[in-house]
Protein backbone atom coordinates (compact mmCIF):
# COMPACT_ATOMS: atom_id res chain seq x y z
CA UNK A 1 0.00 0.00 0.00
CA UNK A 2 1.61 2.75 -0.85
CA UNK A 3 1.60 6.32 0.67
CA UNK A 4 -1.19 7.97 -1.16
CA UNK A 5 -3.70 4.65 -0.51
CA UNK A 6 -2.59 5.06 3.29
CA UNK A 7 -3.75 8.73 3.64
CA UNK A 8 -7.17 7.48 2.18
CA UNK A 9 -7.68 4.88 4.36
CA UNK A 10 -6.66 6.71 7.02
CA UNK A 11 -9.39 9.80 6.32
CA UNK A 12 -12.07 6.84 5.74
CA UNK A 13 -11.05 5.32 9.17
CA UNK A 14 -11.33 8.84 10.73
CA UNK A 15 -14.46 9.35 9.22
CA UNK A 16 -16.38 6.35 10.47
CA UNK A 17 -14.65 6.92 13.97
CA UNK A 18 -16.46 10.55 13.89
CA UNK A 19 -19.87 9.26 12.95
CA UNK A 20 -19.14 6.06 15.72
CA UNK A 21 -18.46 9.29 18.22
CA UNK A 22 -21.59 11.15 16.92
CA UNK A 23 -23.82 8.42 17.26
CA UNK A 24 -22.87 7.65 20.53
CA UNK A 25 -23.20 10.53 21.78
CA UNK A 26 -26.77 11.36 20.67
CA UNK A 27 -27.45 8.02 21.85
CA UNK A 28 -25.95 8.74 25.17
CA UNK A 29 -28.46 12.57 25.07
CA UNK A 30 -31.23 10.08 24.57
CA UNK A 31 -30.78 7.52 26.91
CA UNK A 32 -30.05 10.36 29.59
CA UNK A 33 -32.89 11.90 29.02
CA UNK A 34 -35.70 10.79 31.29
CA UNK A 35 -38.59 12.26 29.82
CA UNK A 36 -40.94 10.03 27.65
CA UNK A 37 -41.87 10.53 24.04
CA UNK A 38 -45.22 12.18 25.26
CA UNK A 39 -43.40 14.19 28.15
CA UNK A 40 -41.20 16.00 25.20
CA UNK A 41 -44.12 16.73 23.47
CA UNK A 42 -45.69 18.83 26.51
CA UNK A 43 -42.62 20.27 27.17
CA UNK A 44 -41.96 21.16 23.20
CA UNK A 45 -45.37 22.73 22.81
CA UNK A 46 -45.02 25.02 25.92
CA UNK A 47 -41.45 26.27 24.15
CA UNK A 48 -43.11 26.80 21.29
CA UNK A 49 -45.69 28.89 23.23
CA UNK A 50 -43.04 31.18 24.72
CA UNK A 51 -41.45 31.74 21.60
CA UNK A 52 -44.67 33.05 20.27
CA UNK A 53 -44.55 30.65 17.15
CA UNK A 54 -47.97 29.90 16.35
CA UNK A 55 -47.28 27.54 13.81
CA UNK A 56 -44.80 25.78 15.78
CA UNK A 57 -46.62 25.07 18.45
CA UNK A 58 -49.78 24.39 16.34
CA UNK A 59 -47.63 21.79 14.46
CA UNK A 60 -47.57 19.40 17.56
CA UNK A 61 -51.36 19.13 17.85
CA UNK A 62 -53.57 17.03 16.48
CA UNK A 63 -55.54 19.46 14.49
CA UNK A 64 -53.08 21.75 13.07
CA UNK A 65 -55.24 24.37 11.11
CA UNK A 66 -57.47 25.17 13.26
CA UNK A 67 -54.90 25.21 16.24
CA UNK A 68 -52.73 27.66 14.36
CA UNK A 69 -55.63 29.69 13.69
CA UNK A 70 -56.64 30.38 17.53
CA UNK A 71 -52.90 30.72 18.75
CA UNK A 72 -52.24 33.69 16.44
CA UNK A 73 -55.84 34.61 17.17
CA UNK A 74 -54.62 34.86 21.24
CA UNK A 75 -51.57 36.76 20.61
CA UNK A 76 -53.23 39.34 18.87
CA UNK A 77 -55.87 39.91 21.05
CA UNK A 78 -53.05 40.02 23.89
CA UNK A 79 -50.42 41.60 21.73
CA UNK A 80 -50.31 44.49 24.74
CA UNK A 81 -49.51 41.70 27.40
CA UNK A 82 -46.29 39.43 27.86
CA UNK A 83 -46.88 35.60 28.88
CA UNK A 84 -45.05 32.75 30.35
CA UNK A 85 -46.32 29.66 29.79
CA UNK A 86 -44.86 26.22 32.16
CA UNK A 87 -45.84 22.54 32.76
CA UNK A 88 -47.17 22.56 35.73
CA UNK A 89 -48.07 18.87 35.95
CA UNK A 90 -47.27 15.87 33.93
CA UNK A 91 -49.12 12.62 34.35
CA UNK A 92 -48.86 9.50 31.54
CA UNK A 93 -51.40 7.53 32.20
CA UNK A 94 -50.44 4.75 29.80
CA UNK A 95 -48.94 4.27 26.30
CA UNK A 96 -51.47 6.27 24.47
CA UNK A 97 -52.69 8.54 26.65
CA UNK A 98 -51.25 11.41 28.75
CA UNK A 99 -52.50 14.61 31.40
CA UNK A 100 -51.14 17.46 32.06
CA UNK A 101 -51.58 21.08 33.34
CA UNK A 102 -49.65 24.48 32.05
CA UNK A 103 -49.97 27.22 33.84
CA UNK A 104 -49.86 30.74 31.92
CA UNK A 105 -48.66 34.20 33.59
CA UNK A 106 -50.18 37.39 31.31
CA UNK A 107 -48.65 40.64 32.77
CA UNK A 108 -50.03 43.91 30.80
CA UNK A 109 -48.07 46.44 32.30
CA UNK A 110 -47.94 47.60 36.53
CA UNK A 111 -50.80 45.98 38.95
CA UNK A 112 -51.94 44.10 35.53
CA UNK A 113 -51.22 40.51 36.04
CA UNK A 114 -53.22 37.29 35.01
CA UNK A 115 -52.45 33.67 36.18
CA UNK A 116 -54.55 30.61 35.50
CA UNK A 117 -53.69 27.18 35.00
CA UNK A 118 -54.98 24.53 32.28
CA UNK A 119 -55.04 20.87 31.48
CA UNK A 120 -54.69 18.99 28.35
CA UNK A 121 -54.31 15.60 27.03
CA UNK A 122 -51.85 14.46 24.54
CA UNK A 123 -52.92 11.18 22.14
CA UNK A 124 -50.11 8.64 20.81
CA UNK A 125 -51.56 8.98 17.69
CA UNK A 126 -50.42 7.07 14.04
CA UNK A 127 -48.05 9.98 13.75
CA UNK A 128 -46.53 9.93 17.24
CA UNK A 129 -47.52 11.70 20.19
CA UNK A 130 -49.87 14.90 19.44
CA UNK A 131 -51.52 17.52 22.05
CA UNK A 132 -55.40 17.03 21.76
CA UNK A 133 -56.56 20.27 20.25
CA UNK A 134 -59.29 21.98 22.17
CA UNK A 135 -58.76 25.99 22.32
CA UNK A 136 -58.71 25.64 26.47
CA UNK A 137 -55.38 24.34 26.46
CA UNK A 138 -54.64 28.00 25.92
CA UNK A 139 -57.06 30.73 27.67
CA UNK A 140 -60.05 29.38 30.41
CA UNK A 141 -63.37 28.88 28.41
CA UNK A 142 -61.63 29.45 25.00
CA UNK A 143 -63.64 27.58 22.08
CA UNK A 144 -63.45 27.28 18.34
CA UNK A 145 -66.03 30.10 18.20
CA UNK A 146 -64.70 32.28 20.95
CA UNK A 147 -61.54 35.04 20.59
CA UNK A 148 -59.73 36.52 23.57
CA UNK A 149 -58.81 40.09 23.79
CA UNK A 150 -57.38 42.23 25.80
CA UNK A 151 -59.06 45.60 26.29
CA UNK A 152 -58.85 48.84 28.00
CA UNK A 153 -61.58 49.60 30.53
CA UNK A 154 -63.00 53.38 31.19
CA UNK A 155 -64.93 55.16 33.49
CA UNK A 156 -67.49 57.78 32.17
CA UNK A 157 -65.01 59.80 30.51
CA UNK A 158 -64.74 63.48 32.39
CA UNK A 159 -65.46 66.80 31.52
CA UNK A 160 -63.32 70.02 31.29
CA UNK A 161 -65.08 73.36 32.31
CA UNK A 162 -63.17 76.25 32.12
CA UNK A 163 -61.46 78.99 34.40
CA UNK A 164 -65.39 80.29 35.48
CA UNK A 165 -66.93 76.54 35.85
CA UNK A 166 -68.44 77.11 32.54
CA UNK A 167 -68.99 73.89 30.10
CA UNK A 168 -65.97 73.99 28.20
CA UNK A 169 -65.57 70.62 26.37
CA UNK A 170 -67.36 66.96 26.67
CA UNK A 171 -67.49 63.43 25.00
CA UNK A 172 -69.90 63.93 22.21
CA UNK A 173 -70.64 60.94 19.36
CA UNK A 174 -69.54 62.57 15.79
CA UNK A 175 -70.89 61.09 12.94
CA UNK A 176 -68.66 61.13 10.33
CA UNK A 177 -70.85 60.69 6.93
CA UNK A 178 -68.82 58.60 4.59
CA UNK A 179 -69.66 58.45 0.75
CA UNK A 180 -68.60 54.89 0.13
CA UNK A 181 -68.99 54.08 -4.36
CA UNK A 182 -69.07 50.05 -3.74
CA UNK A 183 -72.25 50.27 -2.34
CA UNK A 184 -74.26 52.47 -5.33
CA UNK A 185 -74.59 52.11 -8.60
CA UNK A 186 -75.38 56.00 -9.37
CA UNK A 187 -72.35 57.97 -7.44
CA UNK A 188 -74.17 61.00 -9.39
CA UNK A 189 -77.29 60.37 -7.71
CA UNK A 190 -75.70 59.57 -4.14
CA UNK A 191 -74.00 62.70 -3.97
CA UNK A 192 -76.79 65.46 -5.48
CA UNK A 193 -79.21 63.81 -2.80
CA UNK A 194 -76.37 63.68 0.10
CA UNK A 195 -75.91 67.35 -0.79
CA UNK A 196 -79.48 68.65 -0.82
CA UNK A 197 -80.02 66.79 2.72
CA UNK A 198 -76.81 68.30 4.05
CA UNK A 199 -77.62 71.73 3.16
CA UNK A 200 -79.36 73.13 5.94
CA UNK A 201 -75.78 72.35 8.00
CA UNK A 202 -72.98 72.51 5.90
CA UNK A 203 -74.16 74.58 2.51
CA UNK A 204 -70.24 73.96 1.51
CA UNK A 205 -70.88 70.38 0.67
CA UNK A 206 -72.08 70.31 -2.72
CA UNK A 207 -72.42 67.61 -4.96
CA UNK A 208 -69.96 69.02 -7.31
CA UNK A 209 -67.61 68.85 -4.44
CA UNK A 210 -68.07 65.20 -3.35
CA UNK A 211 -68.20 64.14 -7.13
CA UNK A 212 -64.43 65.81 -7.60
CA UNK A 213 -63.42 64.30 -4.27
CA UNK A 214 -64.55 60.93 -5.61
CA UNK A 215 -63.08 61.19 -8.87
CA UNK A 216 -59.69 62.26 -7.11
CA UNK A 217 -59.24 58.90 -5.83
CA UNK A 218 -61.34 55.97 -7.72
CA UNK A 219 -62.81 53.54 -5.62
CA UNK A 220 -62.17 54.82 -2.12
CA UNK A 221 -64.75 56.11 0.31
CA UNK A 222 -64.75 59.89 1.49
CA UNK A 223 -66.09 61.65 4.22
CA UNK A 224 -68.52 64.33 3.35
CA UNK A 225 -69.12 66.16 6.47
CA UNK A 226 -68.95 65.70 10.41
CA UNK A 227 -71.82 66.03 12.42
CA UNK A 228 -72.59 66.59 15.68
CA UNK A 229 -75.05 64.41 17.54
CA UNK A 230 -77.74 66.71 17.66
CA UNK A 231 -77.37 67.83 14.00
CA UNK A 232 -77.28 64.35 12.94
CA UNK A 233 -80.34 63.18 14.92
CA UNK A 234 -82.33 66.30 12.45
CA UNK A 235 -80.92 64.58 9.54
CA UNK A 236 -80.61 61.11 10.17
CA UNK A 237 -84.25 60.12 8.40
CA UNK A 238 -83.14 61.55 5.17
CA UNK A 239 -79.18 60.25 5.44
CA UNK A 240 -79.99 56.67 6.35
CA UNK A 241 -82.01 55.34 3.20
CA UNK A 242 -79.56 57.56 0.59
CA UNK A 243 -77.72 54.04 -1.46
CA UNK A 244 -73.76 54.32 -0.76
CA UNK A 245 -73.95 56.44 2.42
CA UNK A 246 -72.43 55.35 5.86
CA UNK A 247 -72.36 57.11 9.07
CA UNK A 248 -69.04 56.25 11.28
CA UNK A 249 -69.89 57.38 14.69
CA UNK A 250 -66.91 58.05 17.03
CA UNK A 251 -67.13 59.27 20.58
CA UNK A 252 -64.64 62.89 20.66
CA UNK A 253 -64.18 65.11 22.80
CA UNK A 254 -65.34 68.57 21.56
CA UNK A 255 -66.15 71.89 22.55
CA UNK A 256 -69.16 72.55 24.64
CA UNK A 257 -69.59 75.82 22.87
CA UNK A 258 -69.22 76.18 18.61
CA UNK A 259 -67.72 79.34 18.73
CA UNK A 260 -65.04 78.70 20.63
CA UNK A 261 -62.02 76.61 17.99
CA UNK A 262 -59.05 77.62 19.93
CA UNK A 263 -56.08 75.58 19.24
CA UNK A 264 -55.83 75.16 23.08
CA UNK A 265 -58.31 72.48 22.05
CA UNK A 266 -55.97 70.20 21.12
CA UNK A 267 -53.35 70.59 24.12
CA UNK A 268 -56.52 70.04 26.43
CA UNK A 269 -57.46 66.98 24.33
CA UNK A 270 -54.21 65.72 25.36
CA UNK A 271 -54.04 66.42 29.33
CA UNK A 272 -57.52 64.80 28.77
CA UNK A 273 -56.31 62.06 27.84
CA UNK A 274 -53.09 61.73 30.10
CA UNK A 275 -56.01 62.07 32.66
CA UNK A 276 -58.10 58.73 31.78
CA UNK A 277 -55.12 56.80 30.79
CA UNK A 278 -53.81 57.21 34.69
CA UNK A 279 -56.95 55.87 35.59
CA UNK A 280 -58.05 53.58 32.67
CA UNK A 281 -58.97 49.87 33.81
CA UNK A 282 -58.17 46.55 31.91
CA UNK A 283 -59.82 43.40 31.13
CA UNK A 284 -59.18 40.03 29.65
CA UNK A 285 -62.70 39.27 27.59
CA UNK A 286 -63.78 36.20 25.12
CA UNK A 287 -66.29 37.62 22.97
CA UNK A 288 -68.01 35.39 19.79
CA UNK A 289 -70.98 36.83 17.35
CA UNK A 290 -74.22 37.55 19.00
CA UNK A 291 -73.35 36.91 22.42
CA UNK A 292 -72.17 39.66 25.17
CA UNK A 293 -68.43 39.45 26.02
CA UNK A 294 -67.42 37.39 28.59
CA UNK A 295 -64.81 38.84 31.15
CA UNK A 296 -62.46 36.24 32.34
CA UNK A 297 -59.89 39.09 34.44
CA UNK A 298 -59.37 42.66 35.15
CA UNK A 299 -61.24 45.53 36.84
CA UNK A 300 -63.12 48.77 35.90
CA UNK A 301 -60.69 51.71 35.82
CA UNK A 302 -62.12 54.37 38.32
CA UNK A 303 -64.06 57.92 36.82
CA UNK A 304 -61.25 60.36 36.85
CA UNK A 305 -61.86 63.48 37.66
CA UNK A 306 -63.11 66.54 36.14
CA UNK A 307 -60.46 69.33 34.62
CA UNK A 308 -60.70 72.88 35.14
CA UNK A 309 -58.93 75.01 32.48
CA UNK A 310 -57.42 77.46 32.83
CA UNK A 311 -59.14 79.40 29.40
CA UNK A 312 -61.77 81.76 30.06
CA UNK A 313 -64.50 81.26 27.72
CA UNK A 314 -65.06 85.18 27.44
CA UNK A 315 -61.60 85.99 26.89
CA UNK A 316 -61.53 83.75 24.23
CA UNK A 317 -64.07 84.86 22.52
CA UNK A 318 -62.89 88.52 22.49
CA UNK A 319 -59.50 87.34 21.40
CA UNK A 320 -61.46 85.40 18.52
CA UNK A 321 -63.51 88.69 17.12
CA UNK A 322 -59.72 90.39 17.17
CA UNK A 323 -58.35 87.87 15.79
CA UNK A 324 -60.41 87.97 13.04
CA UNK A 325 -59.94 91.26 12.41
CA UNK A 326 -56.73 91.08 10.16
CA UNK A 327 -56.22 90.12 6.44
CA UNK A 328 -52.64 88.75 7.62
CA UNK A 329 -51.25 85.82 9.48
CA UNK A 330 -52.18 87.21 13.01
CA UNK A 331 -52.13 85.71 16.87
CA UNK A 332 -53.40 86.68 20.16
CA UNK A 333 -52.30 85.01 23.27
CA UNK A 334 -53.80 85.78 26.91
CA UNK A 335 -52.03 85.39 30.22
CA UNK A 336 -53.03 85.76 34.19
CA UNK A 337 -50.13 86.75 35.78
CA UNK A 338 -50.85 85.75 39.73
CA UNK A 339 -51.42 81.69 38.10
CA UNK A 340 -49.81 82.02 34.66
CA UNK A 341 -52.77 79.91 33.39
CA UNK A 342 -53.43 80.86 29.45
CA UNK A 343 -56.41 82.82 29.18
CA UNK A 344 -57.06 82.65 25.90
CA UNK A 345 -55.18 82.01 22.39
CA UNK A 346 -55.71 82.31 18.78
CA UNK A 347 -55.12 82.99 15.35
CA UNK A 348 -56.92 83.71 12.18
CA UNK A 349 -57.26 81.39 9.08
CA UNK A 350 -54.30 82.89 6.89
CA UNK A 351 -51.81 82.17 10.09
CA UNK A 352 -53.62 78.25 10.79
CA UNK A 353 -52.18 78.03 7.16
CA UNK A 354 -48.80 77.96 8.83
CA UNK A 355 -48.92 75.72 11.97
CA UNK A 356 -49.08 76.54 15.15
CA UNK A 357 -48.22 80.39 15.07
CA UNK A 358 -49.30 81.76 18.98
CA UNK A 359 -47.66 78.88 20.09
CA UNK A 360 -44.13 77.59 18.58
CA UNK A 361 -43.63 80.35 15.83
CA UNK A 362 -41.04 82.29 16.44
CA UNK A 363 -40.48 85.45 14.49
CA UNK A 364 -37.40 87.74 14.59
CA UNK A 365 -38.02 90.29 17.74
CA UNK A 366 -36.57 93.74 16.37
CA UNK A 367 -37.76 96.09 18.32
CA UNK A 368 -40.08 93.58 20.46
CA UNK A 369 -36.97 92.90 23.01
CA UNK A 370 -36.21 96.87 23.54
CA UNK A 371 -37.46 96.93 27.44
CA UNK A 372 -35.26 93.56 27.74
CA UNK A 373 -32.55 95.20 27.22
CA UNK A 374 -33.30 98.20 28.97
CA UNK A 375 -33.59 96.13 31.94
CA UNK A 376 -30.32 94.00 31.17
CA UNK A 377 -28.61 97.35 31.23
CA UNK A 378 -30.33 98.93 34.29
CA UNK A 379 -29.40 95.35 36.10
CA UNK A 380 -25.53 95.67 35.13
CA UNK A 381 -25.20 99.39 35.33
CA UNK A 382 -24.69 99.94 31.67
CA UNK A 383 -25.82 102.04 28.51
CA UNK A 384 -28.61 99.33 26.96
CA UNK A 385 -26.88 100.07 23.52
CA UNK A 386 -23.47 98.07 24.99
CA UNK A 387 -25.59 94.74 26.64
CA UNK A 388 -24.27 92.17 25.34
CA UNK A 389 -26.58 89.13 22.97
CA UNK A 390 -25.60 86.68 26.56
CA UNK A 391 -26.55 89.72 28.91
CA UNK A 392 -29.73 90.31 27.05
CA UNK A 393 -30.51 86.27 26.81
CA UNK A 394 -29.74 86.06 30.62
CA UNK A 395 -32.41 88.41 31.56
CA UNK A 396 -34.70 87.12 28.91
CA UNK A 397 -34.79 84.26 30.91
CA UNK A 398 -35.59 85.92 34.20
CA UNK A 399 -38.21 87.10 32.35
CA UNK A 400 -39.31 83.75 31.20
CA UNK A 401 -38.05 83.88 27.98
CA UNK A 402 -35.52 80.98 26.37
CA UNK A 403 -36.66 78.36 29.84
CA UNK A 404 -37.18 74.84 29.10
CA UNK A 405 -40.93 74.50 30.32
CA UNK A 406 -42.90 70.79 30.45
CA UNK A 407 -46.52 71.35 30.45
CA UNK A 408 -48.30 67.96 29.69
CA UNK A 409 -50.03 68.11 26.91
CA UNK A 410 -48.93 71.20 25.27
CA UNK A 411 -45.75 72.40 23.24
CA UNK A 412 -44.99 75.59 23.30
CA UNK A 413 -41.37 78.32 22.54
CA UNK A 414 -40.78 81.43 24.26
CA UNK A 415 -38.23 82.59 22.23
CA UNK A 416 -34.55 82.10 21.03
CA UNK A 417 -31.56 84.35 21.71
CA UNK A 418 -28.12 84.02 20.86
CA UNK A 419 -26.17 81.97 18.45
CA UNK A 420 -27.64 78.43 19.35
CA UNK A 421 -31.28 77.66 17.32
CA UNK A 422 -31.32 74.26 17.20
CA UNK A 423 -34.87 73.10 16.41
CA UNK A 424 -36.06 76.63 16.19
CA UNK A 425 -39.69 76.83 14.28
CA UNK A 426 -39.75 79.69 11.99
CA UNK A 427 -42.70 81.12 9.84
CA UNK A 428 -41.02 84.05 8.45
CA UNK A 429 -38.39 86.92 8.23
CA UNK A 430 -35.40 85.65 9.70
CA UNK A 431 -32.69 84.17 8.18
CA UNK A 432 -30.14 82.78 11.02
CA UNK A 433 -27.17 83.96 12.30
CA UNK A 434 -27.71 85.43 16.23
CA UNK A 435 -31.08 87.34 15.21
CA UNK A 436 -33.21 87.16 18.35
CA UNK A 437 -36.50 85.27 18.20
CA UNK A 438 -39.81 85.49 19.24
CA UNK A 439 -43.32 83.54 19.58
CA UNK A 440 -46.93 85.62 20.33
CA UNK A 441 -46.72 83.14 22.99
CA UNK A 442 -43.52 84.43 24.74
CA UNK A 443 -44.03 87.92 24.14
CA UNK A 444 -47.41 87.27 26.64
CA UNK A 445 -45.23 85.73 28.94
CA UNK A 446 -42.88 88.54 28.63
CA UNK A 447 -46.37 90.82 29.65
CA UNK A 448 -47.18 88.75 32.56
CA UNK A 449 -43.29 88.92 34.43
CA UNK A 450 -43.36 92.07 34.36
CA UNK A 451 -46.62 93.13 35.87
CA UNK A 452 -45.90 89.84 38.34
CA UNK A 453 -42.57 90.51 38.92
CA UNK A 454 -41.15 87.20 38.17
CA UNK A 455 -41.62 84.70 35.55
CA UNK A 456 -44.92 82.57 36.27
CA UNK A 457 -45.34 78.77 35.84
CA UNK A 458 -47.72 78.44 32.75
CA UNK A 459 -50.78 76.19 32.67
CA UNK A 460 -53.65 75.23 30.53
CA UNK A 461 -55.14 73.07 33.64
CA UNK A 462 -55.31 74.76 37.04
CA UNK A 463 -53.14 73.30 39.71
CA UNK A 464 -50.87 71.85 37.42
CA UNK A 465 -48.46 74.65 36.36
CA UNK A 466 -45.16 74.06 34.49
CA UNK A 467 -42.59 72.45 35.44
CA UNK A 468 -38.54 74.42 34.48
CA UNK A 469 -35.33 73.08 33.88
CA UNK A 470 -33.82 75.39 36.08
CA UNK A 471 -35.22 78.41 38.89
CA UNK A 472 -34.19 82.10 37.88
CA UNK A 473 -33.74 84.38 39.93
CA UNK A 474 -36.25 87.88 39.62
CA UNK A 475 -35.29 91.01 38.32
CA UNK A 476 -34.84 93.51 40.94
CA UNK A 477 -37.75 95.83 41.75
CA UNK A 478 -36.09 99.13 40.73
CA UNK A 479 -36.13 97.50 37.15
CA UNK A 480 -38.98 96.06 37.40
CA UNK A 481 -40.38 99.05 38.13
CA UNK A 482 -39.01 100.95 35.35
CA UNK A 483 -40.19 97.82 32.71
CA UNK A 484 -43.81 99.21 34.03
CA UNK A 485 -42.84 102.81 34.21
CA UNK A 486 -42.05 102.71 30.21
CA UNK A 487 -44.76 100.65 29.17
CA UNK A 488 -46.94 102.81 30.59
CA UNK A 489 -45.26 105.80 28.80
CA UNK A 490 -45.68 103.89 25.40
CA UNK A 491 -49.27 103.01 25.75
CA UNK A 492 -49.79 107.19 27.55
CA UNK A 493 -47.89 109.48 24.76
CA UNK A 494 -45.80 106.66 22.80
CA UNK A 495 -46.23 103.97 19.68
CA UNK A 496 -49.28 102.24 21.38
CA UNK A 497 -51.10 106.02 22.39
CA UNK A 498 -54.38 104.90 20.50
CA UNK A 499 -55.16 102.35 23.30
CA UNK A 500 -54.59 105.12 26.32
CA UNK A 501 -58.58 105.07 26.69
CA UNK A 502 -58.52 101.73 28.09
CA UNK A 503 -57.66 102.40 31.77
CA UNK A 504 -54.82 100.41 33.83
CA UNK A 505 -53.13 99.36 30.42
CA UNK A 506 -49.67 98.96 29.94
CA UNK A 507 -47.53 97.72 27.18
CA UNK A 508 -45.37 97.59 24.02
CA UNK A 509 -46.29 98.62 20.53
CA UNK A 510 -43.07 97.79 18.15
CA UNK A 511 -41.78 96.50 14.75
CA UNK A 512 -39.72 93.89 13.12
CA UNK A 513 -39.78 94.67 9.38
CA UNK A 514 -43.31 94.34 8.17
CA UNK A 515 -44.20 92.15 11.08
CA UNK A 516 -46.24 94.08 14.08
CA UNK A 517 -46.40 93.79 17.97
CA UNK A 518 -48.23 94.64 20.84
CA UNK A 519 -48.14 93.03 24.21
CA UNK A 520 -49.00 94.58 27.63
CA UNK A 521 -51.56 94.01 30.91
CA UNK A 522 -54.21 95.20 32.57
CA UNK A 523 -55.29 94.07 36.02
CA UNK A 524 -54.82 90.40 36.07
CA UNK A 525 -54.64 89.86 32.05
CA UNK A 526 -51.21 90.04 30.41
CA UNK A 527 -51.16 89.38 26.65
CA UNK A 528 -49.71 89.64 22.88
CA UNK A 529 -50.63 90.68 19.35
CA UNK A 530 -48.80 89.52 16.69
CA UNK A 531 -49.90 90.51 13.19
CA UNK A 532 -47.26 89.24 10.25
CA UNK A 533 -46.99 91.47 6.91
CA UNK A 534 -48.93 93.93 8.19
CA UNK A 535 -50.98 96.07 6.08
CA UNK A 536 -50.28 99.07 8.08
CA UNK A 537 -48.09 100.39 10.88
CA UNK A 538 -50.67 99.94 13.67
CA UNK A 539 -52.49 96.92 12.85
CA UNK A 540 -51.31 95.05 15.87
CA UNK A 541 -52.46 98.30 18.16
CA UNK A 542 -55.90 98.56 16.33
CA UNK A 543 -56.49 94.23 17.26
CA UNK A 544 -55.36 95.26 20.82
CA UNK A 545 -58.15 97.60 20.24
CA UNK A 546 -60.66 95.60 19.41
CA UNK A 547 -59.92 92.85 21.83
CA UNK A 548 -60.01 94.86 25.00
CA UNK A 549 -63.20 96.56 23.18
CA UNK A 550 -64.80 93.04 23.19
CA UNK A 551 -63.23 91.81 26.39
CA UNK A 552 -65.06 95.15 28.27
CA UNK A 553 -68.59 93.79 26.85
CA UNK A 554 -70.91 91.61 29.30
CA UNK A 555 -70.67 87.34 28.80
CA UNK A 556 -73.01 86.05 26.76
CA UNK A 557 -74.50 82.92 26.60
CA UNK A 558 -73.39 80.69 24.18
Amino acid sequence: MGFRDWRTMRGRVTALVSVVVLAAGMASCVFDDPRSDAQRLVDDFVAELNEQDAAGAAALTSYPNAAEASIRQMFEGMKDGDVEFDVAQFVELNEQTGFFSLGADWNFGPGKDWGYQVDGVAKNLAVGWRISWDPQVLVPELNRTRTVHHVRTDAAPPKIFDRTGRLLMAEQTINAVVVDPALTSDPVDTTTRLAKVLEPVAPVITADLLQRNLAADPGARITAVKLRDQDYQFLEDEIVPIPGVVVVKTPTLISADRRISTPLLDPLRAAWQLERDATAGWAVTLEEPGADPVQLAGFQGPPPPDLQATLDSHVQLAAKEAVVSVGTPAAIVAIQPSTGGVLALDVNNWAMELGPVASRGLYPAGQTLDPVRLAAGLDRGVDPVSVSTDDLAATARRLGLGLDYDVPGFDFETAQIGDNRSGVVQFSGSDGGSEALLSPFGAALLAASVVRGEAPLPAIVQGRSAKVDEAVEPLPPQVTDALRAAMAENVRSGPASLLKGHPGLAGIAAASGDDRWFYGYTGDLAFAVFVANADGGDRAVKMADMFLRELAKPPADG
